[in-house]
């Protein structure tokens, strides 16, 4: 028995050391045989056959939809794609800024440059906050976990800016930590508490937004955590419903009635509307002034949604920035400008960005996925390579437990901090001590439409030219 034991250990050990050679000496042979047989096989298969057949597919079809097919296939539910469209929308990036550099001078960098906005000016209390970013709705157990609100409370905090409530449930201790707090009045039956009402420092009466335009949804008691259960009142087993309207029959009176309700309640915050940016933005401008809003928050369709479809992602709206142009300019024509604010939304993921919507028309910006990847930063290399960084943000992810709130405070405040202090050096090079000095005349385009849509310079001609043709 030994000695075949001690045989069969010799050619085991023979077979490995054989391995081996092969694999220090032959692996050129190897690949070649290899190589070989995979060219055959793609150069001589029929095309139904052959794998390569997928390229064609793929880029006939497009990678993302292939996927998206195939969780419909696998799901046969409702697609839900939670960070927006995907698809190439008319955007900032043909615009650019005007320096100052012979006459006027730019200012220096040691002079300050006020950046602090006040939204809604007729408000009883207007809302004034440092910088012109504020976090976006995106709620708790609907979509973010506790510990990335608390992160995204303690950052905007430290800011001096604000933070929107997002249509999920209101937690106690967001509320106790929380600074500027922005109540987002969704059409659900939760945080609607009059103590919550009056602990906010603005209310948003949502009406739409750019990933699911108007439409509610229903999330399945699974999908929820026990901690957003109870923070939304839900019993066991029942779904959460975002619904459509807030009343049966919905007019435009009983809009008007919750504005002045909600005014009220709050002791004169500035109350505001959130639309999605759509074909008949002007007319929906129009019945917001009537029902006397402080404040219009204007989502484009670039934005992103936990529950948003991707076919009202993709196929509803118009771009951010054709609707904050829109809105801005239709805002001016009925004398508003000045006395209703506009926040702008979607797509916006950048200094440059902010600053050209402000530019446009804007008085403030809301930051949604951008303040998301910042909030996660180091920490979102815990979830890779399996997993995506946002396994550690959703209240169902993955990975949540492991965000750690100091760490992703400090990233939100320094994100927010360095946002604003590039746009005071932007403000700077255009000889501005001011963001209200800022206006769509210190932008120009390189692209012919852009100009003439806005408003602007084209680059191809002599700014005093057209100038003088204006």
């Amino acid at each position: 028995m030994t000695h075949i034991l001690y045989y069969l250990s010799f050619i085991i050990l023979t077979m490995v050391c054989v391995v081996i050679l092969i694999m220090l000496f032959g692996w050129r042979w190897l690949v070649k045989r290899f190589t070989k047989q995979i060219g055959k096989i793609l150069l001589t298969d029929s095309y139904p056959e052959n794998i390569v057949e997928m390229i064609p597919g793929l880029r006939h079809v497009g990678i993302q939809n292939v996927l998206e097919n195939n969780f419909r296939a696998e799901s046969g539910m409702l697609l839900h794609r939670p960070l927006g469209s995907s698809k190439k929308w008319p955007h900032l990036e043909p615009i650019t800024f005007i320096p100052v550099q012979t006459s006027p001078f730019p200012i220096d960098s040691s002079e300050a440059v006020d950046v602090t906005v006040t939204i809604g000016p007729k408000a009883k209390k207007p809302l004034t906050i440092n910088i012109p970013l504020m976090i976006s709705g995106m709620g708790f157990g609907v979509a973010l976990s506790e510990k990335t609100r608390m992160a995204l409370v303690e950052g905007a905090k430290k800011c001096g800016t604000a933070i929107n409530s997002g249509e999920g449930g209101i937690l106690p201790e967001e509320i106790k930590k929380a600074g500027k707090y922005i109540l987002q009045f969704s059409k659900t039956a939760w945080a609607k508490e009059e103590a919550i009402i009056k602990r906010a420092d603005m209310i948003e009466i949502k009406l739409g937004q750019g990933a699911v335009v108007g439409m509610g949804w229903k999330i399945p008691n699974k999908d929820l955590s026990n901690e957003a259960c109870k923070t939304l009142g839900l019993n066991e087993n029942e779904e959460a419903v975002i619904y459509e309207n807030f009343l049966e029959s919905q007019t435009l009176n009983d809009l008007k009635e919750l504005v002045d309700e909600l005014r009220s309640l709050s002791g004169g915050v500035p109350i505001g509307v959130k639309i999605g940016a759509g074909g008949k933005i002007e007319e929906d401008v129009d019945h917001l002034i009537d029902i006397g809003v402080d404040y219009i928050a204007i989502d484009g369709g670039q934005g992103g949604s936990y529950g948003a479809p991707p076919l009202l992602s993709d196929d509803f709206g118009i771009p951010t920035l054709q609707g904050i142009v829109r809105a801005a300019n239709h805002l001016e024509k009925r004398n508003m400008k000045g006395k209703i604010s506009l926040i702008s939304s979607a797509g916006l993921f950048s200094p440059g960005h902010y600053l050209k919507v402000l530019a446009l028309g804007a008085d403030a910006v809301y930051l949604g996925s951008a303040i998301l990847f910042a909030v996660a930063h180091k920490q979102n290399l815990q979830t890779f390579p399996f997993e995506p960084p946002t396994q550690l943000v959703w209240d169902n992810g993955k990975f949540k437990d492991q965000l750690k709130v100091d760490e992703g405070a400090t990233a939100v405040e320094k994100y927010l901090t360095a946002s604003a202090e590039e746009m005071k050096t932007a403000l700077r090079a255009m000889g501005k001590r001011s963001l209200q000095e800022l206006s769509k005349s210190d932008l120009v385009s390189y692209d012919q439409t852009t100009a003439k849509m806005i408003g602007i310079p084209f680059s191809f001609e002599p700014f005093e030219d057209k100038q003088k043709a204006e």
